[in-house]
């Protein structure tokens, strides 16, 4: 079996377009359904975080509504002892792990997306051809990713994230800095949407993406069909 490295924002809030501060985290569901997926079926999971910090969900993400109903979520996430303790970043080496994985949640919006040391560590990871997977607003970590010549190792790649349409939706667009779908897209991805809020996996090459929240599991899924 194989040790499964998950990158989890630092994050406790998202500076929106007035500079006030939107509380935010990771989405638990993004955390919990491919933890359980990739434990369940024998791999170890091992958390890295910038600076090692201890990750927060966002409270939203807690709530029985979001979760199909369950109440137990926050009880499931402080059963994973690791998820305290994280590594940090900065430390972290790619050759370590069978594979890479990036929750979501409004969190890298504010520090994954301009973090060098996860912008490294996602060209490495995607040039070693292990399996890379981002879902919802984890992709917003791609930003930070650049060549030496200044371009994105991403630009060519198919993928998608969390829409505009979905922002929208959720009531944050307007007060959003920027907007995910239209940064990916002008990295030179091309942007593949679904429907809103149904699950939505592409996948190429080594890279594997998740639209949303409900696409967490589906993605665990896939990354799963190739580490067997």
């Amino acid at each position: 079996m194989s040790t499964i490295l998950f990158v989890v924002t630092g994050a406790r809030h998202w500076t929106l377009k007035d500079g006030t501060q939107h509380p935010t985290g990771y989405w638990a569901e993004e955390l919990l359904a491919p933890y359980d997926a990739f434990t369940r079926a024998g791999h170890t999971v091992v958390f890295a975080s910038p600076g090692g910090v201890t990750p927060v969900p966002d409270r939203g993400s807690l709530a029985p509504d979001a979760n199909d109903g369950r109440t137990d979520v926050e009880d499931r996430l402080n059963a994973i002892p690791e998820l305290k303790d994280p590594l940090d970043l900065a430390e972290v080496d790619v050759a370590d792990y069978a594979a890479v994985f990036y929750p979501g949640g409004h969190g890298p919006m504010e520090d994954l997306a301009v973090d060098a040391d996860s912008g490294r560590l996602l060209a490495a990871t995607l040039d070693s051809g292990k399996p890379l997977a981002v879902v919802c607003h984890g992709p917003a970590a791609l930003l930070a990713a650049r060549r030496p010549d200044g371009t994105s190792p991403f630009a060519g790649y198919r993928l998608t994230g969390f829409t505009n349409a979905e922002e929208t939706q959720a009531g944050l667009a307007e007060k959003a800095p920027w907007l995910l779908q239209d940064r990916l897209t002008a990295l030179g991805v091309t942007f593949d949407e679904g429907p809103a809020w149904q699950p939505h996996v592409v996948a190429d090459r080594n890279l594997y993406t998740g639209q949303n929240p409900a696409s967490s599991a589906p993605l665990a899924a896939e990354v799963l069909t190739h580490l067997s």
